[in-house]
């Protein structure tokens, strides 16, 4: 005899009486590698920066490119898995992935900015159809009431990947490229700087050629293994494109849940990607050279990512006892007092505690925001997935913002601090979408 205990366990990953176990760890694995590929690219900003002597405000164009993929890529997934199966839309990502990353190789050959901008594309492209089959899929992995607890439980995999991604970017590629400081570079004549140049970018290509090999293992493994077949109740193919659209903004939680989930990518990324530069300040003002400090600051990325991780699970135990939408009008109401009164009002060491002590709260927004958005509207979830997906846009426009503000010549107050106003408002979108869904 099976307690009620034991069945909902079954449930979180069975539907219609048909596990789905093996999928969802192959599945699962995807979750690590796109965190991957987010968390070894948000510090590229400085990297690129130093490389090919550009301003802040310029290196964003790695997260333009990099966001920009999945925002293009985002509807044509949609209407690939409506046409095809989530299986195919699996192995169509992993296999742009793999393109993308791969030519990194003649991008170094070529030593320009824009070819590297393009491989990014390329590359964000595979993980916007990845994360538009991947979200969907789990969510459909199992019974309904247990849907959000168990993409929260894929998702948690996606900060282990980006763990990878910031050791890989510290230890492989910050540490390992040259000690000149920004100022030491400016000075080098052409030849000396085009020498320089070429020897960072063959540290900083190394880790993205051995990268080709994991995705392409697992694209190998996804080809291979049987996914069952998931149909929602009703049609089998969502209908018509324009009527699923139509049903999917008439909806409120959903139209609003794109909104708020721009805004929250776009806080997770300007936090994610700008603590080098906050850290970098503060540990120079102490005496500390430039690259060091950049380590050091990577360092403290790390330790927030763990915490990011660890919550995850922890988040998934709260939503056992407390509703979704207000979990996440709490977490975003402490991320913005963390980020007005620590990072941008007292500075120093104690902002770069608080801005660590934000990615503890940033862990359980993406996927309940993806959960709300998504929790009715039933055969239009593949186009709906691709409306969230796009949103992810506001991790290439809201950096920019935020490094603007950077280069600006302000002098009340240090530009970096006063920058983080950017994801301040975005914390308050995400405050304002929670509290709307708290019931």
């Amino acid at each position: 005899m099976t307690t009620d205990k034991e069945n909902k366990s079954r449930l979180l990953v069975t539907r219609e009486g048909v596990s789905y176990v093996l999928p969802f760890i192959v599945v699962t694995c995807c979750f690590a590698l796109w965190g991957f590929a987010n968390d070894v690219t948000n510090p590229m900003v400085k990297a690129f920066s130093k490389i090919f002597r550009m301003s802040v405000t310029q290196g964003t164009l790695v997260q333009v490119a990099f966001y920009g993929g999945y925002f293009c890529m985002a509807l044509p997934a949609a209407l690939f898995i409506r046409r095809h199966s989530f299986k195919s839309g699996i192995v169509m990502g992993l296999a742009l992935y793999a393109v993308g990353v791969l030519l990194f190789i003649p991008a170094r050959a070529i030593g320009s900015f824009a070819p590297f901008l393009i491989a990014y594309f390329i590359l964000t492209c595979g993980l916007s159809f990845l994360e538009t089959t991947a979200n969907p899929y789990i969510l459909l992995m199992g019974d309904r009431e247990t849907a959000t607890r168990r993409l929260n439980l894929a998702q948690s995999f996606n900060p282990i990947g980006s763990l990878a991604g910031m050791f890989v970017a510290m230890n492989f590629i910050q540490a390992r490229l040259s000690p000149l400081d920004t100022a030491q570079r400016a000075l080098l004549d052409d030849a000396e700087f085009e020498t320089l140049k070429q020897s960072d970018l063959g540290v900083l290509v190394q880790p993205y050629a051995l990268l080709a090999v994991v995705i392409v293992t697992l694209l190998v493994v996804m080809l291979l293994v049987r996914v069952p077949v998931v149909r929602q109740q009703g049609r089998s193919n969502g209908g018509p494109v324009l009527a699923s659209v139509k049903r999917l903004l008439a909806g409120r939680s959903y139209r609003e849940g794109v909104v708020a989930q721009f805004f929250y990518v776009g806080a997770q990324i300007t936090c994610w990607t700008f603590i080098i530069q906050y850290g970098t300040r503060v540990f120079m003002a102490e005496g500390m050279p430039e690259q060091a400090a950049e380590v050091l600051s990577q360092r403290y990325n790390i330790v927030a990512m763990v915490i990011f991780c660890l919550m995850r699970f922890v988040n998934i135990y709260l939503m056992k006892y407390f509703k979704p939408g207000r979990l996440l009008a709490f977490f975003a109401a402490v991320a913005a007092l963390l980020l007005l009164v620590g990072v941008i009002s007292v500075g120093g060491r104690t902002g770069v505690c608080c801005l660590v002590a934000v990615s503890a709260c940033m862990s359980l927004m993406f996927p309940t925001i993806y959960g709300i958005a998504l929790a009715r509207v039933g055969d239009d979830a593949e186009l709906g997935s691709a409306g969230l997906i796009m949103a992810i846009l506001g991790g290439s426009v809201l950096p920019a913002v935020q490094a603007m503000i950077i280069d600006s010549d302000i002098t009340f107050m240090p530009a970096v601090n006063l920058s983080f106003v950017v994801p301040v408002i975005c914390f308050a979108v995400v405050i304002w979408y929670g509290l709307r869904n708290s019931r």
